[in-house]
Protein backbone atom coordinates (compact mmCIF):
# COMPACT_ATOMS: atom_id res chain seq x y z
CA UNK A 1 0.00 0.00 0.00
CA UNK A 2 1.33 3.48 -0.98
CA UNK A 3 1.96 6.38 1.32
CA UNK A 4 -1.29 7.85 0.50
CA UNK A 5 -3.03 5.06 -0.07
CA UNK A 6 -3.33 5.90 -4.04
CA UNK A 7 -6.21 4.49 -6.43
CA UNK A 8 -4.61 3.87 -9.75
CA UNK A 9 -7.20 3.28 -12.61
CA UNK A 10 -6.76 1.90 -15.78
CA UNK A 11 -8.72 2.76 -19.15
CA UNK A 12 -9.14 -1.17 -20.21
CA UNK A 13 -12.36 -3.27 -19.67
CA UNK A 14 -11.81 -6.49 -17.71
CA UNK A 15 -13.42 -9.51 -19.88
CA UNK A 16 -16.02 -9.82 -17.11
CA UNK A 17 -17.31 -6.45 -16.71
CA UNK A 18 -17.37 -6.54 -21.08
CA UNK A 19 -19.75 -9.49 -20.69
CA UNK A 20 -21.85 -7.75 -18.15
CA UNK A 21 -22.21 -5.01 -20.69
CA UNK A 22 -22.64 -6.77 -23.51
CA UNK A 23 -26.36 -8.67 -21.96
CA UNK A 24 -27.71 -4.92 -21.44
CA UNK A 25 -30.52 -4.69 -23.44
CA UNK A 26 -29.88 -2.14 -26.14
CA UNK A 27 -32.34 0.81 -26.54
CA UNK A 28 -33.86 0.59 -30.46
CA UNK A 29 -32.75 3.63 -32.68
CA UNK A 30 -34.29 4.46 -36.12
CA UNK A 31 -33.01 6.42 -37.96
CA UNK A 32 -34.49 8.63 -40.65
CA UNK A 33 -33.84 7.54 -44.74
CA UNK A 34 -31.61 10.46 -46.33
CA UNK A 35 -33.52 11.61 -49.10
CA UNK A 36 -31.42 13.64 -51.81
CA UNK A 37 -29.90 14.09 -55.23
CA UNK A 38 -27.91 11.21 -56.01
CA UNK A 39 -24.68 12.04 -57.93
CA UNK A 40 -23.46 10.00 -60.97
CA UNK A 41 -20.54 7.74 -61.20
CA UNK A 42 -18.45 10.40 -63.20
CA UNK A 43 -19.05 12.74 -60.90
CA UNK A 44 -18.16 10.82 -57.78
CA UNK A 45 -14.57 9.77 -60.22
CA UNK A 46 -14.27 13.43 -60.26
CA UNK A 47 -14.70 14.59 -57.14
CA UNK A 48 -12.52 11.98 -55.46
CA UNK A 49 -9.94 12.60 -58.02
CA UNK A 50 -9.55 16.35 -57.18
CA UNK A 51 -9.32 15.23 -53.74
CA UNK A 52 -6.51 12.77 -54.14
CA UNK A 53 -4.32 15.01 -55.80
CA UNK A 54 -4.91 18.08 -53.50
CA UNK A 55 -4.03 15.24 -50.49
CA UNK A 56 -0.89 14.55 -52.78
CA UNK A 57 0.44 17.77 -52.87
CA UNK A 58 -0.19 18.88 -49.48
CA UNK A 59 1.84 15.53 -48.38
CA UNK A 60 5.08 16.60 -50.77
CA UNK A 61 4.79 20.02 -49.67
CA UNK A 62 5.57 18.93 -45.91
CA UNK A 63 7.90 16.42 -46.36
CA UNK A 64 9.79 18.66 -48.52
CA UNK A 65 9.60 21.55 -46.59
CA UNK A 66 8.12 23.70 -49.45
CA UNK A 67 4.80 24.34 -47.89
CA UNK A 68 4.40 28.41 -48.47
CA UNK A 69 3.48 31.59 -46.28
CA UNK A 70 1.67 34.61 -46.89
CA UNK A 71 4.86 37.30 -46.90
CA UNK A 72 5.99 37.48 -42.95
CA UNK A 73 4.31 35.24 -41.63
CA UNK A 74 5.50 31.87 -39.78
CA UNK A 75 3.28 29.03 -38.75
CA UNK A 76 2.51 29.63 -35.13
CA UNK A 77 4.18 25.76 -34.04
CA UNK A 78 7.82 26.95 -35.30
CA UNK A 79 7.81 31.28 -33.98
CA UNK A 80 10.19 30.43 -31.61
CA UNK A 81 12.46 28.38 -33.02
CA UNK A 82 15.96 30.35 -33.10
CA UNK A 83 19.13 29.21 -33.70
CA UNK A 84 20.24 27.14 -31.48
CA UNK A 85 17.39 24.63 -31.67
CA UNK A 86 16.99 21.13 -33.57
CA UNK A 87 16.63 17.86 -32.51
CA UNK A 88 17.02 17.30 -28.72
CA UNK A 89 18.04 14.51 -28.67
CA UNK A 90 20.74 15.25 -31.15
CA UNK A 91 21.79 17.85 -29.24
CA UNK A 92 22.21 16.23 -25.66
CA UNK A 93 24.28 13.11 -27.54
CA UNK A 94 26.50 16.28 -28.60
CA UNK A 95 26.75 18.04 -25.11
CA UNK A 96 27.17 14.80 -23.31
CA UNK A 97 30.04 13.61 -25.69
CA UNK A 98 31.78 17.90 -25.40
CA UNK A 99 31.90 17.40 -21.34
CA UNK A 100 32.04 14.31 -20.62
CA UNK A 101 35.85 13.79 -20.30
CA UNK A 102 36.32 17.01 -18.75
CA UNK A 103 33.99 15.30 -15.47
CA UNK A 104 35.89 13.40 -13.34
CA UNK A 105 35.04 11.17 -10.49
CA UNK A 106 36.59 11.61 -6.89
CA UNK A 107 37.39 9.42 -4.51
CA UNK A 108 38.15 11.08 -0.53
CA UNK A 109 40.16 8.68 1.37
CA UNK A 110 39.23 9.79 4.95
CA UNK A 111 41.93 11.31 7.46
CA UNK A 112 40.29 9.08 10.35
CA UNK A 113 40.79 5.45 8.43
CA UNK A 114 43.32 3.56 10.43
CA UNK A 115 44.44 -0.11 9.78
CA UNK A 116 41.84 -1.32 12.02
CA UNK A 117 38.91 0.45 10.26
CA UNK A 118 37.34 -0.20 6.99
CA UNK A 119 37.66 1.57 3.90
CA UNK A 120 35.56 4.68 4.44
CA UNK A 121 36.15 6.39 1.22
CA UNK A 122 33.51 9.28 0.28
CA UNK A 123 32.47 9.39 -3.57
CA UNK A 124 31.49 12.32 -5.50
CA UNK A 125 32.33 14.07 -8.86
CA UNK A 126 34.22 16.85 -10.05
CA UNK A 127 34.86 19.43 -13.44
CA UNK A 128 38.21 20.08 -15.16
CA UNK A 129 37.65 23.40 -15.59
CA UNK A 130 41.25 25.02 -16.29
CA UNK A 131 44.76 23.75 -17.56
CA UNK A 132 47.75 25.83 -16.68
CA UNK A 133 51.34 24.93 -17.53
CA UNK A 134 51.45 20.93 -16.18
CA UNK A 135 48.64 21.60 -13.98
CA UNK A 136 44.59 21.17 -14.55
CA UNK A 137 42.36 22.21 -12.06
CA UNK A 138 38.90 20.78 -11.03
CA UNK A 139 35.70 22.46 -9.03
CA UNK A 140 34.04 20.16 -6.90
CA UNK A 141 32.04 20.40 -3.65
CA UNK A 142 33.64 21.40 -0.33
CA UNK A 143 31.75 18.72 1.32
CA UNK A 144 33.43 16.05 -1.15
CA UNK A 145 36.89 16.55 -0.24
CA UNK A 146 35.90 17.29 3.61
CA UNK A 147 38.09 15.50 6.09
CA UNK A 148 40.28 14.13 3.19
CA UNK A 149 43.29 12.42 4.46
CA UNK A 150 43.86 11.51 0.54
CA UNK A 151 42.35 12.42 -2.59
CA UNK A 152 42.53 10.98 -6.14
CA UNK A 153 40.29 11.49 -9.35
CA UNK A 154 39.54 8.81 -11.63
CA UNK A 155 39.11 10.18 -15.75
CA UNK A 156 36.36 8.88 -17.99
CA UNK A 157 39.23 6.94 -19.33
CA UNK A 158 39.33 4.94 -15.82
CA UNK A 159 42.86 6.23 -14.94
CA UNK A 160 43.68 7.15 -11.33
CA UNK A 161 45.84 10.00 -10.59
CA UNK A 162 46.13 11.56 -7.49
CA UNK A 163 44.91 15.28 -6.25
CA UNK A 164 45.90 18.06 -4.22
CA UNK A 165 43.71 20.43 -2.79
CA UNK A 166 44.24 23.94 -3.69
CA UNK A 167 41.69 25.36 -1.49
CA UNK A 168 38.13 25.14 -0.42
CA UNK A 169 35.19 26.82 1.23
CA UNK A 170 32.43 25.57 3.61
CA UNK A 171 29.74 28.78 2.94
CA UNK A 172 29.77 28.15 -0.59
CA UNK A 173 30.79 24.94 -0.92
CA UNK A 174 33.12 24.91 -3.67
CA UNK A 175 36.65 23.19 -3.54
CA UNK A 176 39.08 23.47 -5.89
CA UNK A 177 42.00 20.03 -6.82
CA UNK A 178 44.79 20.30 -8.81
CA UNK A 179 46.05 17.31 -10.86
CA UNK A 180 48.66 16.26 -13.54
CA UNK A 181 47.80 17.82 -16.49
CA UNK A 182 49.95 15.60 -19.23
CA UNK A 183 46.91 13.15 -21.22
CA UNK A 184 44.11 16.19 -20.12
CA UNK A 185 42.96 16.85 -23.47
CA UNK A 186 39.21 18.26 -22.85
CA UNK A 187 38.55 21.32 -20.72
CA UNK A 188 35.27 22.43 -20.03
CA UNK A 189 33.25 25.72 -20.81
CA UNK A 190 31.67 27.47 -18.28
CA UNK A 191 28.27 29.09 -19.70
CA UNK A 192 26.45 32.24 -18.37
CA UNK A 193 24.66 30.85 -16.12
CA UNK A 194 22.30 34.49 -15.79
CA UNK A 195 20.44 33.59 -19.37
CA UNK A 196 18.92 30.08 -18.27
CA UNK A 197 15.21 29.86 -18.77
CA UNK A 198 12.30 27.89 -16.76
CA UNK A 199 11.80 24.51 -19.30
CA UNK A 200 15.57 24.98 -20.67
CA UNK A 201 16.91 20.85 -21.26
CA UNK A 202 19.98 20.17 -18.67
CA UNK A 203 22.21 17.38 -18.31
CA UNK A 204 23.59 15.86 -14.99
CA UNK A 205 26.92 14.01 -15.59
CA UNK A 206 28.53 12.55 -12.63
CA UNK A 207 29.29 10.12 -10.42
CA UNK A 208 26.29 8.75 -8.16
CA UNK A 209 26.47 5.69 -6.11
CA UNK A 210 30.39 4.96 -7.61
CA UNK A 211 28.76 4.48 -11.34
CA UNK A 212 31.03 7.16 -13.08
CA UNK A 213 30.29 8.50 -16.30
CA UNK A 214 26.79 8.58 -15.55
CA UNK A 215 24.48 10.81 -17.54
CA UNK A 216 20.52 11.83 -16.43
CA UNK A 217 18.32 14.71 -18.38
CA UNK A 218 15.87 16.60 -17.38
CA UNK A 219 15.03 20.48 -17.08
CA UNK A 220 15.45 23.78 -15.22
CA UNK A 221 12.70 23.67 -12.84
CA UNK A 222 13.68 27.02 -11.66
CA UNK A 223 16.42 29.78 -12.13
CA UNK A 224 17.35 31.25 -8.64
CA UNK A 225 16.23 29.31 -5.91
CA UNK A 226 17.45 30.50 -2.26
CA UNK A 227 17.73 26.98 0.01
CA UNK A 228 18.45 27.74 3.61
CA UNK A 229 21.58 25.57 4.71
CA UNK A 230 23.39 25.14 7.82
CA UNK A 231 26.84 25.42 7.82
CA UNK A 232 27.84 23.60 11.16
CA UNK A 233 25.10 20.77 10.55
CA UNK A 234 23.76 21.60 13.72
CA UNK A 235 20.34 21.74 12.41
CA UNK A 236 20.07 25.88 12.46
CA UNK A 237 20.02 27.56 9.56
CA UNK A 238 22.57 29.55 9.13
CA UNK A 239 22.88 30.72 5.39
CA UNK A 240 21.02 30.69 2.15
CA UNK A 241 22.90 28.89 -0.87
CA UNK A 242 21.53 30.50 -4.03
CA UNK A 243 20.77 27.21 -6.81
CA UNK A 244 19.27 26.38 -9.98
CA UNK A 245 16.61 23.81 -9.02
CA UNK A 246 16.48 20.87 -11.80
CA UNK A 247 14.41 17.70 -12.16
CA UNK A 248 17.26 15.64 -14.28
CA UNK A 249 18.21 12.94 -11.08
CA UNK A 250 20.83 13.64 -8.44
CA UNK A 251 22.18 10.76 -6.37
CA UNK A 252 24.89 10.52 -3.71
CA UNK A 253 28.39 10.80 -5.68
CA UNK A 254 26.72 13.16 -8.35
CA UNK A 255 27.86 15.80 -5.69
CA UNK A 256 30.32 18.36 -7.68
CA UNK A 257 29.37 17.18 -11.04
CA UNK A 258 28.28 19.34 -14.01
CA UNK A 259 25.27 20.47 -15.40
CA UNK A 260 25.24 21.33 -19.06
CA UNK A 261 23.04 23.21 -21.09
CA UNK A 262 22.12 21.69 -24.88
CA UNK A 263 25.31 24.17 -25.74
CA UNK A 264 27.48 21.83 -24.06
CA UNK A 265 28.87 24.63 -21.63
CA UNK A 266 28.64 23.83 -17.62
CA UNK A 267 25.89 25.96 -16.14
CA UNK A 268 26.06 24.83 -12.71
CA UNK A 269 27.85 22.44 -10.38
CA UNK A 270 25.48 19.75 -8.47
CA UNK A 271 25.38 19.96 -4.67
CA UNK A 272 22.63 18.74 -3.39
CA UNK A 273 18.88 16.89 -3.25
CA UNK A 274 16.18 16.81 -1.40
CA UNK A 275 15.86 13.74 -0.41
CA UNK A 276 12.72 12.08 1.58
CA UNK A 277 9.52 10.18 1.47
CA UNK A 278 7.32 10.98 -1.58
CA UNK A 279 9.78 14.18 -2.91
CA UNK A 280 11.26 13.34 -6.45
CA UNK A 281 13.08 15.34 -8.86
CA UNK A 282 14.42 18.33 -6.77
CA UNK A 283 17.86 18.85 -7.33
CA UNK A 284 19.96 21.95 -7.03
CA UNK A 285 23.53 23.09 -8.04
CA UNK A 286 25.30 26.10 -7.75
CA UNK A 287 25.31 28.70 -10.35
CA UNK A 288 28.46 28.62 -12.84
CA UNK A 289 28.72 32.28 -12.83
CA UNK A 290 28.57 31.92 -8.88
CA UNK A 291 31.17 29.13 -8.97
CA UNK A 292 33.72 30.40 -11.38
CA UNK A 293 34.76 33.60 -8.86
CA UNK A 294 35.10 31.60 -6.14
CA UNK A 295 36.96 28.92 -8.13
CA UNK A 296 39.29 31.84 -8.95
CA UNK A 297 39.92 33.64 -5.81
CA UNK A 298 40.46 29.56 -4.45
CA UNK A 299 42.89 28.89 -7.12
CA UNK A 300 45.06 32.30 -6.11
CA UNK A 301 44.70 32.91 -1.86
CA UNK A 302 43.62 28.72 -1.74
CA UNK A 303 40.90 30.73 0.38
CA UNK A 304 38.15 33.00 1.00
CA UNK A 305 38.52 35.93 2.48
CA UNK A 306 35.34 37.60 4.44
CA UNK A 307 34.46 40.28 7.25
CA UNK A 308 34.39 38.69 10.66
CA UNK A 309 33.09 40.14 13.54
CA UNK A 310 33.48 37.37 16.46
CA UNK A 311 30.19 37.03 17.90
CA UNK A 312 28.15 33.41 18.83
CA UNK A 313 24.98 34.26 18.68
CA UNK A 314 21.19 32.69 18.87
CA UNK A 315 17.80 34.28 17.76
CA UNK A 316 16.10 36.38 20.21
CA UNK A 317 13.24 34.83 17.90
CA UNK A 318 13.91 31.21 16.51
CA UNK A 319 10.83 28.89 16.11
CA UNK A 320 13.61 26.10 16.63
CA UNK A 321 15.03 27.03 19.47
CA UNK A 322 12.76 29.15 21.03
CA UNK A 323 14.14 31.44 24.49
CA UNK A 324 12.25 30.58 27.29
CA UNK A 325 10.49 32.82 29.33
CA UNK A 326 12.52 33.59 32.19
CA UNK A 327 15.69 33.81 29.58
CA UNK A 328 13.52 36.72 27.32
CA UNK A 329 13.16 38.38 31.20
CA UNK A 330 16.67 38.43 31.60
CA UNK A 331 17.37 40.58 28.67
CA UNK A 332 14.86 43.18 30.06
CA UNK A 333 14.02 43.77 26.61
CA UNK A 334 11.27 46.83 25.73
CA UNK A 335 8.12 45.57 24.50
CA UNK A 336 8.61 46.72 21.21
CA UNK A 337 11.54 44.82 20.75
CA UNK A 338 10.54 41.43 19.01
CA UNK A 339 13.53 40.48 16.41
CA UNK A 340 17.38 40.37 16.90
CA UNK A 341 20.11 38.41 17.45
CA UNK A 342 21.49 37.71 21.69
CA UNK A 343 24.88 37.34 21.85
CA UNK A 344 26.32 34.22 23.92
CA UNK A 345 29.87 35.40 23.48
CA UNK A 346 32.26 37.71 21.91
CA UNK A 347 35.58 37.26 20.72
CA UNK A 348 38.19 38.85 17.62
CA UNK A 349 37.09 42.64 16.91
CA UNK A 350 33.32 42.35 18.48
CA UNK A 351 35.14 41.75 22.23
CA UNK A 352 37.73 44.59 21.39
CA UNK A 353 34.49 47.19 20.61
CA UNK A 354 32.94 45.58 24.26
CA UNK A 355 30.02 43.31 23.11
CA UNK A 356 29.34 41.05 25.85
CA UNK A 357 26.95 38.16 26.82
CA UNK A 358 23.24 38.68 26.63
CA UNK A 359 23.71 41.84 24.07
CA UNK A 360 20.96 41.61 21.73
CA UNK A 361 22.16 43.56 18.44
CA UNK A 362 19.17 44.78 16.24
CA UNK A 363 21.16 46.89 13.23
CA UNK A 364 23.93 47.01 11.22
CA UNK A 365 25.13 50.69 10.08
CA UNK A 366 21.45 51.09 10.58
CA UNK A 367 19.91 48.36 8.84
CA UNK A 368 18.07 45.72 10.81
CA UNK A 369 19.19 42.57 12.26
CA UNK A 370 16.83 39.82 12.90
CA UNK A 371 18.39 36.76 12.89
CA UNK A 372 22.22 35.25 12.87
CA UNK A 373 21.10 34.75 9.15
CA UNK A 374 21.03 38.28 8.08
CA UNK A 375 23.68 39.34 10.23
CA UNK A 376 26.22 36.81 8.55
CA UNK A 377 24.05 37.80 5.23
CA UNK A 378 25.44 41.29 5.57
CA UNK A 379 28.85 40.73 6.84
CA UNK A 380 30.14 38.44 3.74
CA UNK A 381 27.91 40.64 1.59
CA UNK A 382 28.04 44.81 1.70
CA UNK A 383 31.39 44.64 3.93
CA UNK A 384 35.37 44.12 3.22
CA UNK A 385 38.02 43.87 5.61
CA UNK A 386 39.35 46.91 7.64
CA UNK A 387 35.15 48.31 6.94
CA UNK A 388 33.87 50.35 10.10
CA UNK A 389 30.79 48.73 10.82
CA UNK A 390 28.23 50.69 13.58
CA UNK A 391 26.49 47.90 15.67
CA UNK A 392 22.99 48.98 17.15
CA UNK A 393 22.56 46.51 20.58
CA UNK A 394 20.35 46.30 23.23
CA UNK A 395 22.24 45.78 27.17
CA UNK A 396 19.90 45.54 29.92
CA UNK A 397 17.25 47.05 27.97
CA UNK A 398 19.05 50.46 27.13
CA UNK A 399 19.96 50.93 23.28
CA UNK A 400 23.57 51.65 22.66
CA UNK A 401 25.76 52.07 19.52
CA UNK A 402 29.51 50.81 18.96
CA UNK A 403 32.06 50.76 15.99
CA UNK A 404 33.93 48.32 15.20
CA UNK A 405 36.57 47.71 12.60
CA UNK A 406 35.93 44.29 10.88
CA UNK A 407 38.80 41.68 10.42
CA UNK A 408 39.22 38.77 8.17
CA UNK A 409 37.50 35.62 8.89
CA UNK A 410 40.16 33.44 10.66
CA UNK A 411 40.40 29.86 8.78
CA UNK A 412 38.26 27.28 10.47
Amino acid sequence: MGLFDDDFYSTKVSRRRERKVSKRPMPRRWSKPFRGRSLSTMQVSAICSLISAVVAVLLFSLVTGQLSHPSGAAPAFIQNITPSSGDPYERIIKAAATVRPAVVSIINHKEEETKDTLDESALGSGVIYRKTGNKAFIITNNHVISGAGKLEIVTVDGETRKAELVGADKVSDIAVLSIDAGGINTVAQLGDSSKLQLGETVIAIGNPLGLGDTLTSGIVSYTNRSIPVSLNQDGVYDWEQEVIQTDAAINEGNSGGALVDLNGRVIGINTMKISDTGVEGLGFAIPANHVIKIAEELSLKGKIARSYLGVYSVDLNNPYVPLAEDQRKALKLPSSVKEGVVVLDAVGPAKEAGLKLNDVITKFNGQTIDSTLSLRKYLYNETKIGDPLTITFYRHGVEQEVTVTLKEKPGE
